[in-house]
């Protein structure tokens, strides 16, 4: 037995030893190299349950020869996605496992549960996952799954920290998650073993716990097999069979194993550490990294029984209660990478690193003292799969119909699983999750991406690295930067930006007066030998940003929004995806794609959504129509007959390529998107002075009559053939200019020549986000998608409901037109100067009826904005009137703040400015 303190001097000491580094402390360890015999924190194990003549014997049963659904991976994601998919009623599904249930890395995993994250969304699949596993599947089996409910505890050591977890009560309250805010006295009375002198206070759920894996993987098994669906081990894959269709799409259509094939349409990608390879066999990309992620299990601490559970973030530790002890484990600023993935390896684990654990041994001796003295009864070091943005890859892969992705959950697979599983189930059964899973979805990763190793490879780290990090609402990436690079970003840089990222693209965030600020290359935080920059100005920008108060760059901010609407500012938005959409059957697939009419005179511009077939919101985008053209140039390609140029929000890009070409192969539409995103540059110029500034540049007619809202014409700035459209996104008098990638620069350069007697600034996204909030127009992924319906969110005039053209999502607007709406988007403005960032509850005569989904401040009004949908507590419709009327409370970080619902912007409801009427 080792004792906790002896591994930490141990491990500190091994620091400054010679060429024999280390091998002090695997004495420690209980064995030396991996091994499958190191005891893990269960009573049981599945492997330990088997019959040992049954090992390695062939199929644990007859392979049928054709399957509805085939999932591979037989671990927490795969064994709730077969459950979910036979609670669907789908007949005929079968899960391939290559060894035995939970072999991989679910066996050894620690099994929380916390029902509290920073993501409205996370917190709705938590609260599935706790209801499958502590209610559900033992009422359905009468078996009981191992969930225990000791509770949980996040320990904050600084006021930041106590701030984040008042931000997660306040969402709690949205969703009935009970919890409490403690303070250090509070917290030691709850759990007296806690040194407490170093706290600023806690957040207690009650309702948190723990789940054993194999209990949870055997009874969801078993569930489903009793609704037909099949569990077959020792039965390894060994290709996915493709066939390409007459219209050139990639299709599944087998799996192959070692003991015989499957046909099927539909394959399920849970392999977690060994989701990559399974990708390979069917030239899918699946972006994440393997890593060793540990934890060790205490002896008998007297007086820790019922004890609840503990994160304590800012030592990047966690405290699994495990009966009369304690697992101890946590993230490391230098975790292990597993370089090379065996195929053979199950209930196995690796010689646990102390000089990489130690940390965390530090941690929790000082969180819990009597850890300083109590033995390690075993240490459990096991790969974990791990993604660049530390979220799971989910949906169905961009590069192969029917392969849907269930992995990369770092180390979150056990307390996300029953949330994705069914999630998963309803994205293979109905086309796509009830839920917004864009955050998940594969197609969230532009293609460059998805098999770029560094990139990768250095967001996988970082995310890891700060995986217990506070989530402040501006920080920004370090790894992976300065992939996608617009034309315009050495002038940019040059004049002060401050750019943000945006998958792969880097784009302006703010403008910085002093100085430039360039993203450096990752250091990896010192780890790995090296060097961490020293003097680095943007990642110390970035820090002065870690607040929940108004940051120290406010007015930076503030100084651009009012620019903007006194005089001008231009923005630099060419990471904006940009689209063509021609062929044969262009207007029939824009007529079925787009909710708005585009069947318009080439000239007009539309803003419109897309929906999906629930019609909730896939995006949101301007569609411009083309004339025909005998000739390709870098403004448009060559076509006949109808043709649409698509702009939409750059970090949405992939998402809307995929969800377009997924609807042109569904309905067989004879068309052509062409993807001209690197190709052309694009940059804004709004406000009130906006069309004194290009008329000097353009040599077009931008009046009223010659030029109106809506609309786009081809001209010449300085000499430079460009697309103009006179559109707003921030609710001023504006253009957009569309450059070639080659004519960026001069047009920028001559526009803020132009410009500088009238006072026109640069400036950012964060500019936008203020400008774009208080003019009420939505920003897709915030207060507007998948989940919602335009109807909800204020948007049915993009909806050609008056008319008779069929569009996708057509039906259910109908319905849920005639039925009423169940929740509806409403404006709130608060008088007292208090920052907000999303995720508040919102109260309604002092009732909890939803919470905020987008807030920023808006300088023109001086208040804070937020955005969020209101549900009637007695479940009817929410009318007009209920929304307006109520006496209405935001509750910020526990403290709620008088708040005015609006139906429209308060500012400019009239419309006037985007008109050029000031």
């Amino acid at each position: 037995m080792a004792l906790l303190s002896r591994a930490l001097h141990a491990a500190a000491a091994c620091l400054r030893c010679s060429p024999a580094r280390g091998l002090a402390l695997r004495l420690l360890t209980s064995t030396a190299g991996p091994t499958a015999k190191k005891s893990v924190p269960y009573q049981r194990t599945l492997k330990e349950a088997q019959d040992p003549s049954a090992v390695a014997r062939g199929p644990s049963q007859p392979l049928p020869s054709t399957a509805s659904v085939v999932v591979i991976g037989g671990g927490s994601l795969g064994c709730q996605t077969l459950y979910h998919l036979a609670k669907l009623g789908v007949s005929g599904a079968v899960l391939l496992e290559r060894e035995r249930l939970t072999s991989g890395t679910t066996w050894h995993t620690a099994g929380l549960l916390w029902q509290l994250r920073p993501s409205d969304v996370e917190v709705e699949l938590l609260a599935h996952t706790r209801r499958v596993v502590s209610h559900e599947l033992e009422k359905e089996t009468g078996l009981h799954t191992g969930w225990i409910q000791n509770g949980g505890l996040f320990i904050a050591s600084n006021r930041q920290r106590l701030d984040e977890y008042k931000r997660l009560m306040s969402l709690g309250r949205a969703y009935g998650v009970d919890s409490h805010v403690l303070s250090p006295a509070e917290t030691k009375t709850l759990y007296p073993l806690m040194n407490v002198d170093d706290l600023c206070g806690a957040l207690y759920v009650p309702r948190d716990g723990t789940m054993d894996p194999a209990g949870t993987c055997t009874t969801l098994a078993r569930a489903a097999a009793a609704r037909g669906a099949q569990v077959i081990e020792n039965c390894p894959v060994t290709g996915i069979r493709v066939r390409t269709d007459d219209f050139g799409v990639r299709r599944v259509t087998a799996v192959e194993t070692e003991h015989g094939s499957i046909q099927t349409p539909c394959v399920v990608n849970c392999a977690g550490v060994w989701a990559s390879a399974v990708g390979r066999m069917a030239g899918v990309k699946v972006p994440l990294v393997a890593m060793h992620h540990a934890y060790v299990v205490t002896e008998h601490i007297e007086g820790i029984q019922n004890m609840p559970n503990i994160r304590d973030h800012d030592a990047s530790v966690y405290l699994r209660l495990q009966g009369d002890a304690l697992s101890v484990g946590g993230y490391e600023a230098n975790p292990i990478f597993w370089e090379e993935v065996s195929d053979k390896f199950a209930f196995g684990l690796f010689d646990l690193d102390w000089d990489v654990f130690a940390q965390h041994i530090e941690g929790a001796v000082n969180r819990v003292p009597v850890l300083e003295k109590t033995g390690i009864k075993s240490t459990v070091c096991g790969p974990e799969s791990f993604t660049p943005d530390h979220k799971p890859l989910m949906g169905e892969a961009p590069e192969l119909r029917g392969f849907f992705l269930g992995c990369g959950f770092n180390s979150a697979g056990m307390m996300l699983g029953g949330g994705c599983g069914q999630e998963l189930a309803h994205w293979i059964v109905h086309g796509r999750p009830e839920k917004d899973m864009h955050s998940y979805d594969i197609r969230r990763f532009h293609h460059s991406l998805t098999d770029h190793r560094r990139w990768i490879r250095e967001r996988s780290h970082e995310s890891y690295a700060k995986n217990y990090s506070v989530v402040f609402p501006h920080d920004e990436p370090l790894a992976g930067r300065n992939m996608r690079r617009d034309p315009l970003h050495e002038e940019l840089l040059g004049r002060g930006c401050v750019f943000q990222e945006r998958h792969g693209w880097e784009r302006p965030g703010w403008f910085h007066p002093r100085g430039t600020a360039p993203v450096l290359e990752y250091d990896y935080y010192g780890a790995y030998g090296n060097q961490a920059h020293e003097d680095y100005t943007y990642s110390r920008l970035l820090g002065d940003e870690y607040t929940f108060d108004f940051p120290p760059h406010h007015d930076a901010i503030k100084e651009e929004c009012l620019a903007c609407r006194g005089a001008a500012a231009v923005f630099d938005m060419s990471y904006f995806g940009k689209f063509y959409l021609v062929g044969p059957d262009a207007r029939k697939a824009a007529d079925w794609l787009f909710s708005a009419d585009v069947s318009r005179p080439p000239g007009s511009t539309v803003y419109t959504c897309m929906l999906n077939h629930r019609g909730g919101t896939e995006s949101d985008l301007t569609v411009s129509c083309l004339g025909p053209g005998p000739q390709a140039s870098p403004l448009g390609p060559a076509f006949e007959g109808d043709g649409y140029y698509l702009a939409v929000g750059g970090a949405a890009a992939q998402h809307n390529w995929s969800h377009i070409t997924t609807v042109l192969q569904d309905q067989k539409f004879r068309c052509q998107l062409i993807d001209s995103s690197e190709d052309l540059g694009m940059i804004s110029i709004q406000g009130p002075a906006s069309r004194a500034i290009l008329q000097e540049v353009l040599d077009a007619d931008l009046s009223n009559e010659a030029f109106p809202f809506s609309t786009h014409k081809l001209a010449r700035a300085a000499g430079h053939l460009v697309r103009a459209m006179r559109l707003s996104f921030v609710g001023e008098l504006g253009w957009e200019l569309h450059i070639p990638r080659a004519s960026c620069v001069p047009v920028y350069r001559a526009v803020m020549a132009a410009g500088t007697k009238h006072g026109l600034v640069n400036a950012g996204y964060r500019a936008i986000d203020s400008l774009s909030i208080e003019k009420g127009y939505r920003h897709w992924h915030a207060d507007l998608r998948p989940d919602d319906s335009p109807l909800e969110a204020g948007l049915a005039f993009t909806c050609k409901l008056k008319s008779p053209v069929p569009f996708l999502g057509r039906e259910a607007l109908e319905k849920q037109r005639v039925a009423g709406l169940r929740r509806r988007l409403v404006c709130f403005t608060v008088e007292e100067k208090v920052p907000m960032f999303g995720l508040e509850a919102i109260w309604r005569d002092g009732q909890v009826v939803g919470h905020v989904r987008r807030a920023d401040f808006g300088f023109a009004i001086d208040k804070t904005i937020a955005y969020g949908y209101i549900r009637d507590p007695s479940g009817g419709p929410v009318s007009l009137g209920f929304a307006k009327n109520g006496d209405y409370a935001l509750e910020r970080m526990g403290v709620t703040y008088a708040a005015q619902a609006h139906l429209k912007s308060p500012f400019d409801p009239d419309n006037k400015r985007v008109k050029g009427i000031y």
